[in-house]
């Protein structure tokens, strides 16, 4: 009992000190990436070595309670082992949880309520693309196929309004939503704006477009991620939470 109560503690402290290297390596990507101080994919691979530390530390630390009945002896570590374990499980779970989007959506970055003629961009260019450079293209009719498959959902928005009125509701809705707003032209019946994700700040563009029909207008939305890797669901999310604001408004 003695040494299975030692060695629950040995396993304790390494899956502490590993939990607490997985969460400063988490922070240090997502910081040094938002502050600018990291590169894009050496963030990312920070990250991912912080998700490895995390999961490696969940079973280790699981075992040590489990071994020690939920007691480790001193207060101190005792709480450091509950601490680790909860953070541990809840990062992983989410982590898991990332990876199974990215296996079972299709690997898009780009969605849009119109695939036949999806609006255009204007305001927004890739990143370090030169300024006379034409704007983002759809990812073309495989894209579009997969789009269809997954999120049938994703379609125009009737809106009994005026186009100027229904550009006016679109700019408080991404409002709403945190977005910036970087070019708006009732003229024209387009908005566009750019969005940061929750965890990293990454950044992608949404154009909206207006278009009279009968009785009202139409309204098409395309949202497109900057990084071109698949989007885990993000871009058919952000439309999704764009629409239920727009029709709220």
């Amino acid at each position: 009992m003695v040494g299975q109560g030692r060695m629950s503690v040995l396993l304790a402290k390494i899956g502490v000190i590993a939990c607490a290297i997985g969460a400063f390596l988490g922070v240090a990507a997502i910081g040094g990436y938002r502050l600018e101080l990291l590169p894009l994919f050496p963030a990312i691979g920070a990250y991912v070595a912080s998700m490895v530390a995390l999961a490696v530390a969940t079973p280790v630390i699981l075992v040590a309670m489990i071994g020690s009945r939920g007691r480790l002896g001193g207060w101190g570590l005792n709480a450091a082992g509950w601490i680790a374990l909860v953070l541990c499980v809840g990062l992983t779970l989410n982590n898991l949880l990332w990876f199974r989007q990215v296996q079972v959506l299709p690997a898009i970055n780009d969605v849009s309520t119109d695939l036949e003629n999806p609006p255009a961009f204007k305001a927004a260019l890739p990143p370090g693309a030169d300024p006379a450079s034409r704007p983002p293209r759809h990812a073309g009719e495989a894209a579009a196929a997969q789009q269809r498959a997954a999120y049938p959902e994703i379609k125009p928005l009737f809106l009994e309004a005026s186009v100027a009125e229904a550009v006016a509701r679109a700019e408080r809705a991404a409002t709403s939503l945190g977005w910036e707003v970087v070019e708006r032209s009732p003229r024209e019946g387009r908005l566009e704006a750019v969005y940061a994700t929750p965890w990293f700040g990454l950044k992608g563009d949404v154009v909206v477009r207006v278009r009279p029909a009968d009785r009202g207008v139409v309204v098409d939305v395309r949202s497109r991620s900057r990084i071109d890797m698949a989007d885990a669901g993000t871009n058919a999310r952000r439309i999704r939470h764009f629409l239920a604001a727009l029709r709220s408004q």
